[in-house]
């Protein structure tokens, strides 16, 4: 029987709710990370350890925003994570995880009452992640109320120059061209910080030719951003 963990988080007086279950499919343990936008508290204090196949329910104000991610290769003696460390500790509480790490990204109740969620990959890969509405309404059409998934393991075949070797002696990470190389063209910034001058690149379609849900470059939206109005909300690692 898997085990299932109540996590409460804090709750906005005359807000309703939003439950997320977390699950861990990896074949071995990951901490999660959780931060909220600003503004906004994280959730369970920021993180949690989960063992395989193991899930924990995290319950949210239906206004909250915020970021999932999974640290992989944890100390449980120094509480350092080789990928999506947070500064080492169990709970992030209010840190973000240091990338290359595969990022889900929602905005509960935002425009015209829908949430919107997405799996980004800007600032890198280190493991498979999805996000799927549970009984949800609203938006119709491919993004609409649909699985948001990245279902392949970029590491293996991760380019030399963007590869995250880890202590253990193969990859455990796969960074972006932004978090590799550092350049305006790369992250979207300075002369190419517009729309038509942040274009898709050889690393970036790497990702996306494996991983078509994700967010492979900053203005991949039409074709990365999911919509759906729902109370429950799977998130799976591994």
């Amino acid at each position: 029987m898997f085990a299932k963990v109540v996590l409460l988080g804090a709750l906005i007086a005359g807000c309703h709710s939003v439950t997320f279950i977390i699950r861990n499919d990896e074949q071995g343990p990951i901490w999660v990370g959780i931060q909220g936008n600003a503004g906004r508290k994280s959730l369970a204090d920021g993180g949690f350890a989960l063992s395989t196949y193991q899930e924990v329910t995290v319950t949210a104000p239906d206004n909250w925003s915020g970021r999932f991610w999974a640290r992989t290769w944890c100390n449980e003696y120094t509480f350092h994570c080789e990928t999506g460390d947070c500064g080492r500790t169990l709970k992030c509480d209010g840190n973000g995880g240091n990338p290359p790490a595969t990022l889900i990204e929602i905005t509960l109740r935002g425009w015209k009452g829908q949430d919107y969620y997405d799996i980004s990959l800007i600032e890198g890969f280190n493991i498979k992640a999805s996000i799927e509405p549970v009984n949800g309404t609203g938006a119709q059409g491919k993004y609409g109320c649909k699985k948001a998934a990245c279902n392949y393991y970029l590491n293996i075949e991760c380019p030399s120059e963007l590869s995250l070797r880890g202590t253990v002696g193969f990859n455990i990470g796969c960074k972006s061209a932004c978090l590799a190389f550092n350049t305006d063209q790369y992250c979207c910034r300075g002369a190419y910080s517009s729309p038509t001058t942040c274009k898709p690149n050889s690393w970036s379609q790497y990702f996306k030719l494996l991983c078509p849900d994700a967010y492979s470059y900053r203005n991949d939206d039409p074709t990365s951003t999911f919509m759906c109005t729902a109370d429950t909300y799977r998130i799976t690692f591994g």
